[in-house]
């Protein structure tokens, strides 16, 4: 996926006690109020009142603690307790909080609280530290700026790989992923769809090693292999096929019949750059025709359908998310591209270009597309941080072959089976 033309503690935090945790945001780097701040995945946790230290333990909204974590909250007015629950691959951990008692049941066992959960300003307020490690996030606390810093616990998220003409380097990376999406054919500059070219082509065999036993050896390894479809709209190719239907059915059954033939168990639509200028909106109802064209083929042959999207607080505004989520099986969101694509993308804009999708589709039918040609093993757990803390389905990687093995372990620490 290109850039369009190229243009919580066993008992207590104490504060003396823990060795500090440095962190690269300002935010945190600026605290001067000495306001007590969260930070999750090393990316700014809101709530809605202020965290508070009492006795040298750190007490924090619970909802959104929990709801950042994705762990289930369940309210008994009566009793007056919380239940938070959350399952995994162990089994379900379940935690019952009473308000103003300092006795928890972990999975039915009592558990001594240092502080008791208490109401603040409509909220509940209950100890950081215990409530974290209870569900498997590790907490550090930095005295200097009054950052508490949780890390997320590993999660088996739904992962997808991009494998691409350089990626056979880190070929042994396939198996780790759900699915992989083989970047191998494009929509070219006359709108015609072709595995020819000079990228996004059908790769030469080398010896015994073809492009047909490494799509069949990725299923045999319980790894679904997608055609990736790749184009974008800098000469109107794009454009041309929307309009042209002749062109767009040709186009499609080209890529049906590839996928199927080829040993493709669905298909990875990358057509990119719809929407930067020009009648918006009639870029947005030809793309709509097109997938749905596209999706009664590939719902025929048995494929699954998968679209990649600019960001809605992109440049690119051809595409209607709601519509084009109910016409496939899940949305890929680029989450990069917005500034250099060399450096870390900047956390808030991949923050909003979430919630933005999360107005218009269900988080289990969102993807978050991130490119290790921008981030890297400092960073990458942050963006991948957010799918988790949104609910995402899950992360899209592009791409194998450029992720380097220091980010690839340190993408082990946060998700992959």
């Amino acid at each position: 996926m290109k850039r369009f033309a190229q243009i919580l503690l066993c008992s207590i935090i104490v504060v003396g006690g823990m060795s500090a945790l440095s962190t690269n945001t300002s935010e945190a780097a600026s605290n001067q109020s000495g306001q007590v701040s969260i930070m999750l995945d090393d990316y700014s946790l809101p709530f809605p009142v202020q965290p508070t230290v009492k006795d040298g333990t750190t007490l924090v909204p619970f909802r959104a603690i929990s709801e950042a974590l994705g762990v289930k909250v369940v309210w008994n007015q009566a009793k007056q307790e919380i239940t938070a629950s959350k399952s995994g691959a162990t089994g379900t951990k379940q935690v019952v909080l009473t308000m103003g008692s300092k006795n928890a049941l972990v999975d039915g066992q009592v558990v001594k609280l240092i502080a008791s959960p208490q109401t603040v300003q409509g909220s509940t307020l209950i100890p950081l530290s215990f409530f974290s490690t209870q569900f498997g996030a590790t907490v550090a606390w930095d005295q200097g700026t009054k950052t508490v810093s949780i890390t997320s616990p590993k999660e088996d998220i739904y992962t997808m790989g991009f494998y691409a003409l350089s990626s056979f380097d880190e070929r042994s990376m396939v198996s780790s992923f759900d699915s992989v999406a083989f970047g191998w054919s494009r929509i070219d500059k006359d709108g015609q769809f072709t595995t020819q070219g000079k990228e996004y082509r059908w790769p030469q065999a080398a010896g015994t090693v073809t492009p047909e036993s490494i799509i069949q050896e990725t299923d045999q390894q319980g790894t679904t292999p997608y055609l990736m479809v790749y184009s974008v709209d800098g000469g109107l190719e794009l454009t041309k096929n929307l309009e042209d239907l002749e062109l767009q059915n040709k186009t499609i059954t080209a890529i049906v019949d590839t996928a199927s033939q080829k040993g493709f168990k669905g298909v990875v639509l990358d057509l990119e750059g719809l929407g930067w200028s020009g009648d918006k909106a009639k870029a947005r109802s030809d793309y709509n025709a097109f997938i749905k064209n596209l999706s009664s083929k590939t719902n025929q042959a048995g494929l699954k359908l998968s679209i990649v999207l600019h960001p809605l607080n992109s440049s690119y505004t051809g595409y209607d998310y709601k519509m084009l989520a109910s016409l496939s099986d899940d949305l890929i969101i680029m989450g990069y591209a917005f500034e250099d694509e060399k450096s870390p993308e900047p956390l808030g804009k991949v923050d909003e270009a979430i919630t933005l999708a999360l107005k218009e589709v269900g988080k289990d039918k969102l993807i978050l597309g991130i490119s290790l040609g921008s981030e890297n093993e400092q960073s990458v757990n942050a963006k991948i941080g957010l799918a988790k803390r949104y609910g995402l389905k899950g992360i899209a990687i592009w791409r194998i072959g450029i992720i380097g093995q220091a980010a690839w372990t340190e993408m082990n620490k946060s998700v992959f089976k």
